[in-house]
């Protein structure tokens, strides 16, 4: 858990850092206009422009230094105020020091000075609080945020909810509660507090396994240990991070922590633990490529999708519904490379699939079309799934996203290839797709990724997905 929150510390810090700087860049920028009325005017005063640099600077070391948003989502409007109020105290006593040092009183207007203070008060100020709305009201319900699931008992599960509810957390949103004392026969509670009852200790893991699940807090302080080691085991197995409100000597688990969640004492059990830094990284790398694979996208597409009308009729993309990072639903696109009665055909050649069962493989598929067989030969089919890139449903690289049907037979082990954000490729594409039949290969394949995650891997399995388009190995 200490690794989660201080992942959750450091978005808000940066966050607030750049709202800052903006804020001072705004309200420096209006300063600016107030007092000398236009562009041209502003052009000829680069003393001001030297100004501005340093109190970018300072504001940026005072952050670092003092972290003076510490505690932003507990402070109150008029705490936020005061607060923001002696920040620009501190930054005006800085600019004064500045200017007095530097002997620049002769040449730095007074009254941008004196704009510039009121103005980043009431820029700052408005930038905060509309970030705090949005983090707490908008981005907690998003798909963005961490789904987590309560596992108590009737007895606790009120003032439990109700506690945790009262944290101001913006990272994670209570999505659903199961009662292990609680049995479907006897009849159970349908919600408390407004969250859902979803499960009871018969069928708790068949139904997590099949809703959007990141997290999941265990408060069971009298439930049998046996019972806790078992289920935090299951969990962990699925890919689900799962934290415990009491610490467990007999359970010795790798990867456990101890930390807090909701304020409450937690042990955190999880079988990877992926850097937030690097996460980032990759995020930023998936961005960059996902804009420039949409541009080859959009200049392929016009040669691409007169050949797919001229051959059969229908639409020149398709889209399904396809299970992405812990169970979240999305709408994945390609260049449309079947007849449009593809997916009723399906059923009519299930003898024929050549995989097990998990995944249909077919050698000579009769629903690929001409254009469809050369478009997959070269993974020209896959392009258009840098669209669900670039909004972060998929990764350049992860794991395989399956179908609902797939994802509807699979066990909590299999579920834990999808504790990632799927991938436009993998170890799994690149390792000769169309030999592989059998799905326990495909997982193996996807967990050895995950366990052995890095930059690195990522950049080299980019690098074996440019060989394999080019010589065509394994895409069928």
């Amino acid at each position: 858990m200490h690794n989660i929150n201080r992942k959750s510390k450091v978005i808000e810090t940066y966050c607030l850092e750049l709202i800052d700087l903006v804020s001072i860049i705004l309200a420096y920028i209006l300063a600016l206009f107030l007092r000398f009325g236009s562009v041209e005017a502003i052009s000829f005063l680069q003393i001001h422009y030297y100004v501005g640099v340093f109190i970018l600077l300072f504001s940026l070391l005072y952050n670092i230094f003092s972290d003076w948003n510490r505690g932003f989502f507990e402070r109150g409007k008029w705490v936020e105020l005061i607060a923001v109020v002696k920040y620009n105290v501190i930054l005006s006593l800085a600019i004064g020091c500045m200017v007095f040092l530097m002997k620049l009183g002769w040449s730095f207007s007074r009254l941008v000075f004196g704009y510039f203070i009121v103005l980043n008060v009431a820029v700052t100020y408005v930038l905060h609080q509309a970030f705090k709305y949005y983090m707490l009201h908008e981005y907690r319900k998003s798909d963005s945020s961490d789904k987590v699931m309560i596992v108590t008992e009737m007895r606790y599960a009120h003032a439990l909810v109700k506690n945790i509810l009262a944290d101001k957390a913006w990272n994670y949103e209570i999505t659903s509660i199961a009662l292990l004392d609680q049995d479907s026969s006897k009849g159970t509670a349908r919600e408390i507090t407004g969250i859902p009852v979803v499960a009871n200790r018969k069928n708790l893991f068949e139904v997590a396994r099949q809703m959007p699940l990141d997290e999941v807090f265990l408060y069971l302080p009298h439930t049998d240990i046996n019972l806790v080691k078992s289920t935090i085991i299951d969990f962990e197995t699925m890919g689900v991070i799962c934290h415990y409100n009491v610490e467990i000597p007999e359970l010795n688990l790798e990867g456990k922590t101890a930390g807090h969640f909701a304020g409450y004492a937690v042990m955190t059990f999880s079988l990877q633990y992926l850097d937030y830094r690097r996460m980032l990284l990759k995020r930023m790398m998936d961005i960059a490529g996902a804009i420039v694979g949409l541009l080859i996208t959009a200049v392929l597409t016009p040669f691409v999708a007169l050949a797919i009308k001229i051959e059969s009729k229908g639409p020149v993309f398709f889209s399904q519904i396809r299970i992405g990072k812990n169970g979240r639903r999305f709408r994945l696109w390609k260049f449309r490379s079947m007849y449009i009665d593809a997916e009723e055909r399906k059923k009519e050649l299930e003898k024929q699939n050549e995989s097990d069962g998990f995944m249909f493989k077919m050698e000579n598929d009769p629903r690929i079309t001409k254009v469809g067989r050369v478009i997959r030969k070269l993974s020209i089919d896959e392009l258009p799934q840098f669209f669900n890139v670039l909004i972060g449903d998929m990764s350049l690289v992860g794991t395989r996203p399956p179908t609902v049907d797939e994802f509807e037979k699979y066990n909590i082990q299999y579920r834990r290839r999808l504790c990632i954000t799927p991938g436009l490729t993998g170890m799994w594409q690149v390792s000769g797709r169309s030999d592989i039949t059998k799905f326990d290969e495909v997982v193996e394949l996807d967990l050895k990724y995950i366990e052995n995650w890095s930059l690195w891997l990522d950049i080299k399995i980019l690098f074996q997905t440019v060989g394999v388009v080019l010589f065509g190995k394994g895409a069928k």
